[in-house]
């Protein structure tokens, strides 16, 4: 038998898709995962793996294109942009109703209580409710109210949750680091798509970024801005989209904004385009340092670092890509630590 890993798969939105690659190489070289430890996109990778669900879950993501990711997006603008059931239900449909005690490895999910300001560790319990805590991004995914408590995304305490780990005497404690700073080696391969669909996508993003309210808005207000999203007129969903995508339909424009010479909206590339995004550029920036001190504190034998430039946090569509880009950088470091112990 190989060596038993502690596997800690961190934070880091869509750029958790790359957990699987590196998940699958190191299966690929006989070690032997023997407990995980994740937090958000980490927790919800780490808990269908353990679920032994991983495999159909992968399937599934790959097989998703620009339209059925936007079918996915069930609009909200209450408490976060997207309430999460569509995704959140297919998840389920795929693991199962299980509790973290019927895995076959030990498991933690870590998420945040707003309520009582402190850091929440799922390791019993129902697992589908741990993964949809500990996933909650601030602004993107509404939270979990569980009694007393407001669950959201672990990251904002702990994006890499090593400590639940160290105490498990395995043989290496392998930590993925989604959110580094440091790999410009590494790029995202580039797999072709309709233009279309990426502009639809884009256009939806940006329209929940500009509409994402400061404040709480009367409930009427709150229903004509969701159906003015997913209403069947809306530009990107809509009646006179074409479903192969030859007439892309024009993102949501601003009075007064400048437009191209096309008469295209011009975005400016420095600093957030919307409000959801300065919500989730400041939310990646602390996670960013929050890492670095976990990895001080706690150093594990294997760091895989994920660089953060590679994708969007919200590009959920580029599954294929990450999990390319994830198994050829756990296979370069791993290659990296193999060569050095021998």
């Amino acid at each position: 038998m190989g060596k038993r890993v502690a596997l800690v798969l961190g934070s880091g939105g869509a750029r958790g898709y790359a957990h699987i690659g590196v998940i699958e190489e190191i299966e690929r070289r006989g070690y032997d995962i023997a407990c995980i430890a994740g937090c958000s996109m980490g927790a919800v990778i780490g808990g269908i793996y353990a679920a032994g669900k991983l495999d159909e879950y992968r399937s599934w993501i790959e097989s998703l294109d620009y339209l059925d990711v936007l079918r996915l997006v069930d609009v909200s603008f209450r408490l976060g942009a997207i309430r999460g059931d569509k995704v959140f239900g297919q998840i389920r449909k795929i693991v199962g109703e299980i509790n973290i005690e019927q895995l076959r490895i030990p498991y933690t999910a870590v998420a945040a209580d707003l309520t009582n300001q402190q850091e929440i560790w799922f390791q019993e319990g129902c697992l589908h409710q741990a993964m949809r805590a500990s996933a909650a991004i601030p602004s993107l995914f509404t939270p979990v109210v569980q009694g007393n408590r407001m669950l959201v995304d672990g990251g904002i305490l702990n994006p890499l949750p090593i400590v639940p780990v160290v105490s498990s005497h395995c043989d290496l404690i392998i930590a993925v680091n989604l959110n580094a700073t440091n790999q410009k080696q590494y790029q995202l391969p580039v797999i072709e798509r309709p233009a279309a669909f990426k502009m639809r996508f884009d256009a939806l993003i940006s329209s929940l970024g500009s509409r994402l309210p400061f404040r709480r808005k009367p409930a009427e207000q709150l229903m004509r801005l969701e159906q003015e999203i997913v209403a069947p007129a809306n530009p990107w969903l809509g009646e006179g989209a074409d479903p192969e995508g030859q007439q892309p339909a024009a993102a949501p424009q601003s009075e007064g904004a400048p437009k191209s010479a096309t008469g295209s909206f011009i975005v400016d590339n420095v600093g957030p385009a919307s409000l959801l995004d300065l919500i989730n550029q400041s939310f990646e920036v602390m996670q960013t340092s929050l890492a670095q001190y976990k990895i001080a504190g706690y150093p594990p034998d294997v760091l895989i670092n994920v660089p953060k430039r590679v994708c969007r946090f919200f590009e959920f569509y580029k599954a294929p890509e990450l999990i390319a880009l994830g198994r050829e950088i756990a296979r370069d470091t791993l290659d990296n630590h193999e060569g050095v112990r021998r």
